[in-house]
């Protein structure tokens, strides 16, 4: 007997990286359903705002309506403040957004990135329902758990329980940041079949947005 089921994960996976005045954003572009590849050129990143990202993966559906959702209330703050939404006012707009659709959640698992009111560069990671936290990096999707490791390793960042506080911000250059997402990526690619084919890279700074692309495996 069929079973309706609202939910169905299509892979993937998200990376974001913040330093003293840049903050990288990647994600793959593979869409896949179980062992079938939908397509291989679906990006996974959206600009908010013009120093605010947003990387999801998770049910593709849900997640364009999230994204339309944030995208209309960003307009109408636009309208009435006649300036753009800041990132960290975004990431707390994300959170009411995932919270108030807590009984029936959006599928997605995000990941914010950007600049500040200061100009550094901010990762904001989330749950399901809205529950966030800043940090220097973070990973989300099918290949979180192969990348996470690596960038505890190589980055460290500061417990949040340390008196005084200190800033969640990696101490990598920019150049080294992306060319640290390029690696993880890369390895992540060889044990997990839901995240390859094509890694989309967005490096905020103080200059604007950049993106760029490299080639994964495509098995």
């Amino acid at each position: 007997m069929a079973r309706f089921d609202p939910y169905e994960n299509n892979g993937g996976t998200c990376v974001a990286v913040a330093g003293a005045d840049y903050c990288v954003v990647a994600a793959d572009t593979r869409l896949s359903v179980g062992y079938s590849i939908l397509t291989r050129d679906h990006s996974k990143i959206a600009q908010l705002a013009d120093k605010c990202v947003l990387a999801s993966s998770g049910f593709q559906g849900d997640i364009k309506a999230l994204q339309k959702n944030l995208a209309a209330k960003e307009l109408v703050y636009e309208h009435n403040h006649s300036k753009k939404m800041s990132c960290p006012a975004m990431a707390q707009l994300l959170s009411n957004t995932l919270y108030y659709k807590r009984f029936f959640p959006y599928y997605a698992f995000n990941v914010l990135g950007g600049l500040d009111n200061q100009g550094k560069g901010c990762v904001f990671s989330y749950d399901a329902v809205g529950s966030y936290e800043r940090t220097g990096y973070s990973a989300q999707g099918t290949g979180a758990a192969l990348m996470m490791p690596v960038l505890d390793n190589q980055l460290r960042s500061p417990s949040p329980l340390l008196l005084p506080a200190r800033d969640a911000v990696t101490p990598l250059s920019e150049s080294e940041a992306v060319d640290l997402v390029k690696d993880v990526f890369a390895s992540a690619t060889e044990r997990d079949i839901y995240t390859g084919d094509r890694l989309e890279i967005v490096v905020i700074n103080s200059s604007g947005t950049r993106r760029e692309y490299i080639e994964l495996r495509k098995d």
